[in-house]
């Protein structure tokens, strides 16, 4: 197969989406598929208001329609919902090629944290970009549950992976701090409620691995707590397998892969009971759940670390690839049907 995805995130941003894109291409191009990414990096493109680190393409719509037509794809996937995602379902539209979305991060809510929009206005818009895919998939039977009550149709699984021979319990970094370590992995913003985690009252020392707009401001803030900035690979593994417990305080995120890096490497997740954890997570054996953020940290550090492992030995990126592919060759089938001038059409319901 020859596919296109579009996105607007992509390297050098360091996230699930950007995590999720880049592995299931590796694994699309080692099975023999051709897969080209169309990211804003190849148009000119502006600092995100607020997340400068983020970059959104400007006026990509005619660059974009060339490139496309040029490299001829069997199948399109826009994941994401900006500039690029915009200009990519016009340009389907008008050519009548059908398309698969995938949604990938509750922007309604991330938005609403750094400006007054309401959340209506923002899912209204949502609902008419993702209304003419053919299908748009979520990563969690519970997120399509709140999809599916906000309006939203055509909804597919399209679960993540995490690569065990990386992340894996022989892995641990050296560290002397006052034990026990508390570990959170992931953007340092607004939106990740990072602040619930810092302000909990915990014995040991609490670590921040990542970076974002809010770091230097929360570095201040908490002197007390390690921030170690960016790690990678088998040193990112290497601090996960020593720590105790991993704190995940976001409460918007639809999936959440460092969960499953976390639990890889025999470490338990302490989470909120909300999207995400609630499906990814599996409640007091590999990690805790509760409104009572403190008390689930507390709690997971009784966990037994095998448990961790086994339940993230159950999620392979070739199991999700699958998936990905199983979701996108209907669509395919779909689009040869539009081209042989058939009246049905996957994906034209806007």
């Amino acid at each position: 197969m020859k596919l296109a995805i579009v996105t607007d995130a992509w390297e050098p941003q360091v996230n699930g989406v950007v995590t999720t894109l880049k592995i299931t291409r590796e694994t699309l191009v080692r099975q023999g598929h051709t897969v080209r990414v169309f990211e804003p990096s190849g148009f000119k493109s502006v600092p995100c208001p607020s997340y400068p680190e983020i970059r959104l393409a400007l006026n990509p719509g005619g660059s974009l329609k060339k490139s496309l037509a040029s490299y001829g794809p069997e199948a399109v996937h826009i994941a994401t919902e900006g500039p690029m995602g915009l200009a990519a379902r016009a340009l389907c539209k008008n050519k009548r090629w059908a398309f698969t979305t995938s949604y990938h991060t509750q922007f309604p809510e991330y938005i609403r944290k750094r400006y007054p929009v309401p959340l209506w206005a923002s899912y209204m818009f949502l609902r008419w970009f993702h209304s003419a895919s053919a299908c748009t998939m979520v990563g969690t039977p519970y997120m399509e549950k709140l999809m599916r009550l906000r309006g939203f149709e055509n909804l597919v699984r399209w679960p993540r992976g995490v690569d065990t021979g990386v992340f894996k319990p022989d892995k641990r970094a050296s560290i002397p701090d006052p034990r026990p370590i508390w570990i959170y992995v992931g953007r340092v913003s607004v939106e990740k409620n990072i602040e619930a985690f810092l302000k909990l009252d915990l014995p040991g020392t609490k670590y921040v691995i990542g970076h974002g707009p809010a770091y230097h401001a929360l570095r201040k803030a908490y002197r007390e707590v390690r921030f170690a900035g960016y790690k990678f690979g088998e040193e990112l593994a290497s601090y996960l397998a020593a720590s105790d417990v991993f704190v995940f305080p976001s409460k918007t995120d639809t999936f959440g892969i460092v969960m499953l890096e976390a639990m890889a490497c025999g470490t338990p997740v302490a989470a909120y009971p909300v999207t995400g954890p609630i499906d990814v997570v599996r409640n007091r054996v590999t990690g805790c759940l509760d409104k009572d953020l403190g008390q689930a940290a507390l709690d997971a550090l009784e966990l037994d670390p095998e448990d961790c492992r086994n339940q993230a030995l159950e999620y392979t990126w070739e199991s999700a690839t699958h998936m990905f592919l199983s979701n996108i060759t209907p669509v395919i089938n779909g689009r040869h049907v539009q081209e042989k001038g058939h009246s049905r059409q996957a994906g034209d319901s806007s």
